[in-house]
């Protein structure tokens, strides 16, 4: 379909995404082809196939969206939305336009950098950043560059744009690096800059909240190097700036590199400091051991302390690998001199927690290096939960009725980390043995209910709510499963998750509907509480 961006609008979208969806469900032959032509899920397949999916609302959405040349619905979401907020005002459409290039902490927006939607607005509009040198470093266009130069060398080290950025820095920082077509002229743009005299330790200030663009966060600096390597994960933009002279210890480049071990390397090889940075911490949040790995054999402590919550609950980074339950990360830490013995704060012992956390095989390891006394019947019954030992919990118990109402809230809380990491089985077990089923935990002092309906586990949600979960079970963000279903579906932490089928759980286990909001329709209320949802799920609330 050709639509200008002056025809497109929101509602008129949704209302064609919900007629859509009801000519699928009515087997309409057009609906169908639709699907076929525009639906990956739906190529190539026969009308009957096609209905066999039982496509959703969003399902249309999508169709819809890359029908019109997008590749997901919140991508033409948010080009209609920027779109629409700036259409009469170049300024206005240049900012939304340059937030949509920089990251949230560099553009002070909310959303996160998109620059598949950037790209389809530039390419819309392609005067729009004609004439600004500072834009002309966003997008790899290395003629203005030069011309800029040419005019004024000392602008190269002047911070300007609309984001306020000095040049460098602004092409180091630009989310277009990601795409595989403008790599390479970023590069040249970066390589040019600093041949004219840039200097490579560039820097702002943190425009996150509390900052923002007009009063940036002065305890938060921001380098060159940070958006190569912390940002973008891009090697040879991190190899250039440290090779001309870029600081490695910005304290935040080895951190945020972890995703990307090849700037990991590159920054390790160059001096970064991981004492002090968190790195090693960060690293086993990652499932891949690589970075830790890396860490361990530039000189990083495997005992290094915890300096801030949630790590200092648990004391050490082999205590923190154990409660992520990651065993290759367990074996690292040891094998590089983690202390076996060193006990949480709680006073639990890392072979111990590994038992409480089902980790047979790095308990093994940690039984071979300390001594380990013989486990107490409260700690049997846990580890059999953990491993998912239904037999074995059942015989403890059978001669402890006491057990599981009795345990220390350390040991409660495995219910809710066992939700957190997706251990279903696990987690059903625990309640069939009468876990309390309340009990608050994980990273963010949740519920398992709110768990499961941040993941958009579907099944979990319900089972839970089957054997006594209640909706109003509140979590440390100071709200109830009402509100993590709303930021869940509209931000779709999980790939994969059934909000929707959420939704519905919540409703068929005393969750109020929604009732509207005249004049609003991003917003419902909810128990007498302004919430926003998916348009999905929001159908469904409404009812």
């Amino acid at each position: 379909m050709n639509r200008s961006p002056d025809r497109l609008n929101l509602d008129h979208l949704k209302k064609q995404a919900k007629e859509l969806i009801r000519l699928y469900r009515s087997r309409d032959p057009a609906a169908m082809a639709r699907f076929r032509h525009a639906l990956p899920a739906a190529a190539s397949r026969s009308d009957g196939d096609i209905a066999s999916l039982e496509l959703r609302l969003h399902d249309a959405q999508s169709c819809i969206a890359r029908e019109d040349g997008f590749a997901s619905w919140p991508d033409l979401k948010q080009y209609v939305e920027v779109q629409m907020a700036a259409r009469n005002e170049r300024a206005a459409r240049v900012l939304h336009w340059a937030q949509l290039i920089y990251s949230g902490d560099v553009s002070g927006a909310a959303n996160r950098a998109n620059p598949r939607v950037a790209l389809r607005i530039l390419a819309d509009d392609p005067e729009l950043v004609a004439g600004d040198p500072y834009l002309a470093c966003a997008t790899g266009d290395e003629s203005a560059l030069r011309r800029a130069t040419q005019a004024d060398p000392d602008w190269i080290n002047r911070p300007g744009g609309p984001l306020r950025l000095p040049p460098l820095f602004a092409v180091a920082h630009s989310s277009l690096l990601r795409v595989e077509e403008l790599r390479e002229r970023l590069h040249r743009c970066a390589q040019s800059l600093i041949a004219a005299g840039a200097d490579v330790n560039q820097h702002i200030y943190s425009r996150w909240p509390p900052g923002s663009l007009n009063e940036p966060d002065q305890r938060y600096p921001l380098s060159t190097l940070y958006g190569a390597a912390g940002s973008n994960h891009d090697p040879t933009l991190t190899k250039l700036l440290l090779e001309t002279g870029a600081d490695p210890n910005d304290g935040e480049s080895l951190y945020h590199s972890l995703e990307n071990p090849a700037c990991t390397r590159l920054l390790l090889e160059h001096g970064a400091r991981i004492a002090e940075s968190n790195a090693i911490y960060r690293s086993i949040d990652l499932e891949d051991d690589t970075a830790l790995k890396l860490l361990l054999q530039h000189g990083g402590d495997p005992n290094e302390p915890a300096r801030n919550k949630p790590l200092t609950d648990w004391g050490s980074p082999l205590a923190w690998a154990i409660y992520h339950r990651r065993p290759r990360h367990v074996k690292a830490l040891l094998d590089a001199g983690a202390d076996p013995s060193r006990s949480t704060p709680e006073g639990l012992s890392p072979y111990r927690l590994a038992l409480q956390f089902g980790l047979t095989e790095a308990a093994a390891l940690l039984r071979a290096r300390t001594d380990a006394p013989e486990i107490s019947d409260d700690e049997r019954f846990v580890a059999a939960c953990a491993r998912g030992d239904e037999a074995e919990a059942r015989a403890v118990a059978s001669h402890r009725p006491d057990l599981p109402t009795s345990l220390s809230p350390a040991q409660l809380r495995l219910l809710p980390d066992m939700a957190a990491a997706g251990a279903d089985d696990v987690v059903k077990l625990m309640v069939r043995l009468g876990w309390p089923i309340a009990v608050r935990g994980g990273d963010w002092d949740a519920s398992a209910l709110n768990l499961a309906v941040f993941r958009g586990n579907a099944a979990l949600t319900r089972f839970l709510l089957e054997h006594g979960a209640d909706w109003t079970e509140r979590h440390g963000h100071g709200d109830n499963a009402s509100g993590t279903l709303g930021w869940a579906s509209c931000n779709e932490p999980v790939e994969g998750g059934d909000w929707l089928g959420c939704a519905r759980a919540l409703l068929d286990h005393g969750m109020p509907g929604a009732t509207a909001i005249p004049g609003d329709p991003e917003w419902v209320m909810i128990a007498g509480i302004k919430k926003r949802f998916s348009d999905e799920v929001a159908e469904l609330l409404l009812g």
